[in-house]
């Protein structure tokens, strides 16, 4: 799928399309991509995310603490997980390259997680603080379009999760998840994959026998 940014100058697409610039550039692009954004508004996005390389088992968040910023994945792999009533980890959801992280109600309603995420890979995020945030929805209005669009898309996506864990089969969610996001399948373990689509593992190594 080419995706397509509205304003771009000549210019800035061969400077931010060259090495080393390239990967970062396609990144943000693919990201931040709403017809409001204008070139000068996407310099002015990137400018507010700073780099960061982490490393299997570092946590981006954690229970008690209070979200103050969100990644955007440009590569690596990370687990979001909380405890049930009687202290099991249930995995909540996974984040892979070209995805933003980020614990919304912690982060904009300014509390207390209940959530962990875990960096399951090695791998290289662009983080933006809440305040560098604030500071772009009151100064862009491109920026403003593109946070509700995308919180909308989010809202429906954790709606259709939320129907599907009663409506689908365990082998339906399972399918679903190898047709979606198949890195999941390739690169998480057993135990985490089972938890989030709510079953044992020894359900899911049956289904998966299954389908093989």
């Amino acid at each position: 799928m080419e995706v397509f940014f509205y304003g771009l100058t000549k210019q800035l697409i061969s400077l931010l399309s060259t090495s080393p610039f390239k990967m970062n550039f396609d990144l943000f692009q693919t990201i931040y991509c709403h017809p409001k954004i204008t070139s000068d508004d996407l310099s002015s996005i990137m400018d507010e995310h700073q780099i960061i390389n982490f490393k299997k088992g570092d946590y981006f968040l954690e229970k008690g603490k209070q979200a103050n910023e969100y990644y955007l994945l440009e590569s690596g792999l990370l687990r979001a997980y909380v405890h049930d009533f009687n202290g099991n980890d249930i995995t909540i959801g996974f984040q892979s390259e070209g995805e933003i992280s980020i614990e919304v109600s912690s982060l904009f309603q300014r509390m207390p997680t209940e959530e962990n995420i875990v960096a399951l890979t090695d791998g290289v995020a662009w983080k933006i603080s809440f305040e560098d945030f604030q500071k772009l929805f009151h100064k862009i209005e491109g920026f403003r379009e593109w946070g509700r669009a995308w919180m909308s898309e989010q809202l429906f996506i954790s709606k259709q999760r939320q129907i599907e864990m009663v409506t689908k089969s365990a082998t339906e969610r399972y399918e679903k998840l190898i047709n979606d996001k198949p890195n999941i399948i390739q690169q998480v373990p057993v135990r985490h994959i089972a938890s989030y689509l709510g079953i044992t593992d020894t359900s899911l190594s049956r289904i998966r026998k299954n389908i093989v």
